[in-house]
Formats: C-alpha cells, sequence, structure tokens
C-alpha cells in the first residue's frame, strides 16, 4: 500500500480498502449505500480478526467488491439494483437456524443473503452467520499456522 500525503490526488489502488469501502457506500448514495454501511458495521464488530478488502476490480466493476476476511474470505457484498447481497464463499457448510440465507441455496458450497430495502436486519442471526465463517476459516489453519488442504 501507497503511503498517502495531504494534497495527494491519488487513484482507487493507493487507497486504503475501508477508504475504497466509504466510496462504493456513498456512490450508491441510496438505500443500498444506508444498507450496506449497516451490514458493515455489523460485520466489523464481530471479530477483530476480520479484515476489510476490495477485490475483482474489471471495467464493468471498476471501484471493486467489498470483501470481509478473517483466516480467508468470510463474505462479499455486492450491490444489486434491488437488493445488497452478502455472500459467505462456505455458507452450505454454516448452520442457519434463523434461515437467514435467502439466495444461492442451490450452490453446493456458497450461500447468500439478499437484503432489500424495507427488510428489517436480523443482528442476531448475522452475527450468528459471521461467527461461524471465521471459524471455518480457522479451522483450515494447522497448529503451525499453514492452510489445510
Amino acid at each position: 500500500m501507497v503511503k498517502m500525503t495531504k494534497g495527494t490526488n491519488s487513484s482507487s489502488e493507493e487507497k486504503s480498502p475501508s477508504r475504497q469501502i466509504d466510496e462504493i457506500i456513498n456512490e450508491a448514495n441510496n438505500w443500498r449505500g444506508k444498507k450496506l454501511s449497516q451490514l458493515r458495521t455489523v460485520i466489523m464488530k464481530v471479530d477483530t480478526s476480520i479484515v476489510e478488502e476490495v477485490k475483482w476490480k474489471k471495467p464493468s466493476c471498476p471501484e471493486g467488491v467489498p470483501v470481509w476476511s478473517s483466516n480467508g474470505i468470510v463474505c462479499i457484498a455486492n450491490i444489486l439494483k434491488n437488493a445488497v447481497r452478502l455472500t459467505f464463499p462456505r455458507g452450505a457448510t454454516i448452520a442457519d437456524p434463523m434461515k437467514l440465507f435467502n439466495s444461492r441455496l442451490d450452490s453446493k458450497t456458497v450461500r447468500a443473503v439478499d437484503f432489500h430495502e424495507t427488510d428489517a436486519l436480523n443482528v442476531s442471526a448475522l452475527i450468528a452467520l459471521i461467527k461461524e465463517a471465521i471459524v471455518l476459516n480457522a479451522s483450515k489453519i494447522s497448529s503451525k499456522g499453514k492452510k489445510i488442504a
């Protein structure tokens, strides 16, 4: 990461991932930005090991995709036309007793939650999913700190 100084006019590649996610939220400029901001707040409060990242920048999505990681990806956020989606790459192995997962249910590995404008945020259910995703990622790490195949 390039250190920024006052007065520097930098590209998004030089900005911190947190700042880039701030910009993604601000660019949404509607309920979807607010919803993503609420989700981000919950995610970041779950565990101090969570790191914000921005991945997959491409011409169709130049700002990239917000990602939260802890020993691997915990969840990914996408702003869709009618929803904000949180995708859990290992979601199929996560217990979901509150039935929060409502998208990508046919996938063998991934599960997602689509949050719509009028949806109330079930914070406790979301926290449970995030915690379990963190535990699953940590289970991939051996006692020597190497990833297990």
